[in-house]
């Protein structure tokens, strides 16, 4: 009986999955997480304050950048061109809080979402990175898929 992982052969070895003879569709997967600190750090990251400069900013960057790498991070990810990234953060006074989205997208023969999902967690790392001087009890979490659209599985969401 076949695996229902597909990351693994009838034998149950690792292996890349096969994408080759499958349609080349619009793909787009969007991730979310949060990082949460002290409000005086909290403070600094949305005030601009912080003496390294612009920290949403650059993690931003961070995880568009990361988005490009998910297939040299994660071993059975397929190496993808995506055609769009873009991220969001969302700032949250009352629990001191930093949300990031990220929307991925590609036309290709396999998803998006490890992109995605990379994207998001490494840009809440740079967010700890720049602010660890400061708060290092600074906690990550809530880093899921929110969508993805395109190919053979179609659409899926997740439920609130």
């Amino acid at each position: 009986m076949p695996s229902p992982l597909t990351h693994f052969d009838a034998a149950g070895q690792a292996h890349m999955v096969d994408v080759g003879a499958k349609a080349e569709t619009a793909r787009v997967a969007v991730a979310t997480g949060w990082i949460a600190m002290q409000p005086a750090t909290f403070a600094l990251v949305r005030d601009g304050g912080h003496k390294k400069g612009d920290v949403l900013g650059i993690a931003r960057v961070a995880a568009i950048m990361a988005s490009k790498q998910a297939s040299s991070l994660i071993p059975l990810c397929h190496p993808i061109a995506l055609t769009r990234v873009a991220v969001e953060f969302a700032l949250d006074d009352a629990t001191s809080r930093v949300g990031c989205t990220v929307t991925a997208e590609t036309v290709g023969k396999t998803g998006v979402e490890m992109e995605a999902l990379t994207a998001v967690s490494v840009a809440l790392l740079t967010v700890y990175d720049m602010c660890k001087a400061v708060d290092r009890g600074m906690e990550m979490g809530g880093i899921r898929l929110l969508e993805k659209a395109g190919g053979k599985s179609g659409h899926w969401k997740a439920e609130d």
